[in-house]
This record gives C-alpha cells, structure tokens and sequence, in this order.
C-alpha cells in the first residue's frame, strides 16, 4: 500500500518538528503579504509548520495509523452488518452508516449488508387498513401480511439502501426474490407451554444461503444488500426475521465478524445508567445475563442469534448504535470501540 510509507513520513516528521511555534497570525501569508506558495519553506520566519490545518491532518494521520493494523487484519473477510431498527427511519444516519460501509469494501473487507423495517411495515399496514397481529414475539404472516412485508421490504427498503449506496459513488447489488434469491428458507415452527403448535403463518428461517453468488458478488467489489425475505424449497416466500437472518448468513459464511446496527449502543446491566456499557462480554456471562433476566425483551432473540453464530465460528459479534456518528468505523478500525463486542 503506498498509505504506509506516508503514514511513516508523516510520524517521522512529527517527532522531527515537535517543538516548533505555531504562528497562526501568519499561517496563510509571508512578510510581503503574498499568499504562500512552493517558494516557502520551514525556515520563513513568518512561517510554521505547527498550524492548526497540519495539525488537523496530523491528527487525521495518526487516524489512520491505527486503523491501519485493523485494515491489514480484516482484508478479505467476511463481515455481515444488520442495519434495522428505528436507524432505518434517519435518513442521516443510514447515509453515515452506508458511507462507513462503503468505506470497509474500499480497504478490502467484504460487507454484506442485511436489512429489516418493521417500522415501516406497520406504517405499510396501516395505510392499507390491516392490524398488525403478533404471535409468541413474530409477526403473523397471512398471505396479505406478506404481500405488504415483501413490497415495503425488497421494493422500496433494498432498492432505497442500493441507490443511496450509488450514490455515494459505490457498487450494490440488491439480493432477494425480485432478482437473485439468496436467502433460502424453511416455515418456522413453534410449539405453546401445552406442546402444541402454534400457527405463525408464512414466518420462516434461514436454512441455506446461496453461498456462490453471495461469494461472487463480494469478490466482483460490490455490496450485496438482502432484505429479511426468503424463499422456502418450492418458491414460496417467507417473512424471517432480520436478525436471524443475518446471523445464519455470518454463521453459514464462517463470517470475520456480524455487526447489528440498531437505536441502542449495546448491552447494558442498568439500561438507566450508561456507564454500565459492557464493552466486551463473552458467551457464559451472556448466557448469565440472560438468565438473570438483565437482558430482556427485544435484545433476547438478537443475543441469542449472535451466540448461534459464535458457536458456529463466526469470530465477534458486535452491537452498536446507528445513531452515533461513523460508529461502525469506531468499533471496527480502533482499539477502544464504541459498542458490546460478544466473543466466545
């Protein structure tokens, strides 16, 4: 990369030129009064390295050395980015989140983006006059449930995702039963506290993947992008759900990593006291908050799909907050993270 030696020029550099003065006063001009051009140099009395601007792109320097192992680590790796939840009604924050997607294809990594909208298939509902009906945590899927869940999501919410991912100047491919199926289902069976089974409608799961088009797809440098619809054996469409999906895609990849882009930073012990942010947590002490009852609720389905996928080889699971600017970069490319990283 021709990055590497800049970046060791630029450290060189700093430590050559640490205690220079900052002249901000004549940053932009020399002593007659012309603005600076090739001719200047380090020793101008009225001049100095140490303005603001170079510190700004020092800074953005010193950036970039430390993503640089990350970059180094991660090249041709599989990772699988969820992006649903209320994140997905910002439009500034699905711009920031797709431009750091962007950003992973450019240095080599292999993202695949998979998305839900809940939200905006309760709107879809509504408009069209139908309650949205909901089963043991599922969506009751009739057939006029699935014709509303399959338009919103693969007609409007992928190829929404995909021209903004083009317009952002990157390639995309939208992945689904309008073009080319990847997700391969089976109906989702569930069973009450009595045994019997209970009826969930056209609701799936994720059994298969087409793995040689996902594959090809990612080599080719572009981003695939797949709504949460698969299609079972006979062609039939099925409604699964985001998260699932995306951890049996990142599990039957053997992903890198699986990053749920969501409205919440991650798991916490007191959801009213942000300093209790886990930020790394591995699968028995998930396990134990689950069973203590700290995680609940929504985040309960979400962990254990990430813990499936861990047990299957996927290497971390992360869980970030869309909302925070560039976030996927920050967990992904520094040391410190912004999210809950679960690994095994």
């Amino acid at each position: 990369m021709r990055l590497v030696p800049f970046l060791q020029a630029v450290e060189v550099w700093q430590t050559n030129h640490a205690s220079l003065l900052v002249d901000t006063d004549f940053a932009t001009q020399n002593n007659s009064g012309d603005e600076l051009g090739d001719h200047c140099s380090p020793t101008d009395p009225f001049f100095s390295w140490k303005s603001p601007a170079v510190d700004e792109a020092i800074r953005k320097a010193q950036v970039l050395v430390e993503a640089l192992n990350w970059i180094r680590q991660f090249r041709d790796r599989y990772v699988v980015i969820k992006l649903g939840g209320s994140a997905l009604d910002d439009t500034e924050s699905v711009r920031r989140c797709l431009s750091d997607v962007l950003f992973m294809e450019a240095v080599g990594m292999r993202p695949i983006l998979i998305h839900g909208g809940g939200k905006a298939i309760n709107k879809a509902m509504e408009s069209a006059g139908f309650e949205p009906k909901w089963v043991n945590g599922r969506r009751y899927t009739d057939d006029a449930t699935l014709d509303i869940v399959s338009r919103v999501l693969a007609e409007e919410l992928c190829e929404g995702l995909v021209d903004e991912i083009r317009n952002l100047g990157g390639r995309a491919v939208p992945m689904n039963f309008r073009s080319q199926n990847v997700l391969i289902g089976e109906r989702l069976t569930m069973k009450d506290e009595a045994g019997q089974e209970i009826d969930l409608g056209r609701v799936g799961q994720v059994s298969n993947i087409n793995r040689e088009l996902l594959t090809a797809t990612c080599r080719a440098g572009s981003i695939p992008v797949i709504p949460s619809v698969a299609l079972d054996k006979d062609g039939g469409r099925l409604n699964v759900n985001a998260d699932t999906a995306a951890a049996a895609v990142a599990r039957l990849l053997r992903a890198e990593k699986l990053v749920f882009l969501s409205d919440v930073p991650g798991i916490y012990l007191d959801k009213n006291k942000p300093e209790t942010l886990q930020s790394n947590l591995n699968v028995p002490r998930v396990r134990e908050l689950i069973r203590t009852g700290i995680v609940a609720g929504g985040m309960v389905p979400k962990v254990e799909a990430a813990l499936e996928a861990l047990e299957a080889g996927v290497r971390k699971v992360h869980i970030i907050d869309a909302r925070i600017p560039h976030s996927l970069l920050l967990e992904i490319y520094s040391d410190t993270g912004i999210g809950t990283e679960i690994v095994r």
